[in-house]
């Protein structure tokens, strides 16, 4: 381990209902030096507003994660963005990472920064990153954030950091016309978690048998970002799984009329560790995402998730998708589709390509040249001033 600690302020939550970019890379990175993963504020009283912090409110404010791991939560005053409230947050945040580091009885010798929240000038001294995982400006109105205050943030983090990082092509572009330049480390997948999928128990609450006929399966987040469209299209022509939580008010009525029908089967919200049991079930998994800028900017998780997995990709189209297509292999592995139709064209193409051990051997090989360790090794050797390879995909 180094003298040093790495602090890195999160954009979303050690313990969130699904384990993101954060958490691989945090995980990462404690391998190979001490972090301190701290957490978003939460608010005062948050418990009874968002079950989904049950988690993160049930660890001590300062807390071992793992081995060379801690994550630190900060509690804030209600309504943390607005105004009149923000620069307090911001002040209880960098002095409760403060007192942190002084209980661990360490400095900090680089800090990265995974949200557009004032902290770069936490750790005087300390090499800085922002690392940009999302487009937080074209994400402002979905958010509920206002787009001037998030463009000032952004404006700030490109101009206090010492090197900017981000996850996308289109992010890139985008800091490239504000005059920053940006490496571009993507988003990866955990090989290993997904290496026994064909031999994990049988999901129980799944009904799905092979006279069903292949399954498509969407395994995260059912959100805005999901267009609602595209499952619909799904459902209507076969098995259709969905494993993830759904934000409450998405697509009114017509979620609610889509899990009604007998081809489609929603299993929630579940643990990291049971997925490689519904990824089983699932012949085809798709990446249905809306056509908006966030998600343009966006590199989804779940199309490296289902390759390491063994299994067949239809997603949306996107810079990232096509970045990903360009690689070897990628052509033949990752297909794409615009419209709902084509969409469901398109699976149903995919589900009757024969999974032979060949075929998934080839998916599992190119998802494997994007493990999240990869992403972590880049992201230390900007931290560290070095000159290191950084993956393009």
């Amino acid at each position: 381990m180094s003298e040093g600690l790495l602090v890195y302020f999160a954009g979303s939550y050690y313990d969130g209902s699904v384990a993101g970019t954060d958490r691989h890379i945090a995980d990462r990175l404690a391998t190979g030096r001490d972090v301190l993963y701290v957490n978003p504020p939460v608010a005062v009283a948050a418990r009874r507003r968002r079950p989904e912090l049950a988690g993160t409110l049930a660890r001590p404010p300062l807390d071992a994660a793992g081995p060379g791991l801690s994550v630190l939560t900060v509690r804030v005053p209600p309504a943390r963005s607005r105004p009149g409230v923000y620069p307090l947050v911001v002040a209880l945040t960098r002095h409760a990472v403060r007192r942190a580091l002084r209980r661990l009885g360490r400095r900090a010798e680089a800090v990265i920064a995974a949200n557009y929240d004032d902290v770069l000038g936490t750790a005087e001294g300390a090499r800085t990153l922002f690392y940009a995982t999302d487009d937080m400006v074209a994400g402002a109105p979905m958010m509920g954030l206002p787009v001037r205050t998030m463009i000032r943030a952004e404006a700030r983090q490109l101009r206090r950091a010492d090197v900017v990082a981000v996850v996308s092509p289109a992010l890139r572009d985008r800091f490239a016309a504000l005059g920053r330049t940006a490496e571009l480390v993507p988003n990866g997948c955990d090989v290993a978690a997904y290496a026994n999928v064909d031999d994990a128990p049988p999901p129980p609450d799944v009904p799905f048998t092979p006279a069903d006929g292949p399954v498509a399966g969407f395994v995260g987040n059912i959100n805005e970002r999901t267009d609602i469209a595209i499952l619909e299209s799904v459902a209507a022509a076969g098995p259709l799984l969905l494993v993830g939580p759904r934000k409450p008010g998405f697509a009114p009525g017509r979620f609610d009329e889509l899990i009604r029908r007998p081809t489609v089967r929603w299993v929630g919200k579940k643990p990291f560790a049971e997925l490689p049991s519904y990824l089983r079930v699932i012949d085809v998994g798709i990446t249905p995402y809306a056509d908006t800028p966030f998600n343009q900017a966006s590199f989804p998780l779940k199309t490296l998730e289902y390759l390491a997995a063994g299994r067949a990709v239809v997603s949306s189209e996107l810079p990232a998708t096509a970045l990903l297509r360009s690689e070897p292999d990628g052509r033949e592995l990752i297909r794409t589709a615009r419209s709902p139709e084509e969409f469901a064209r398109t699976v149903a193409e995919a589900a009757r390509e024969p999974r032979t051990p060949g075929l998934t051997g080839r998916r599992r090989n190119f998802a494997a040249r994007h493990d999240w360790s990869q992403r972590a090794l880049a992201l230390a050797g900007l931290l560290d001033n070095e000159t290191r390879e950084v993956s393009r995909a």
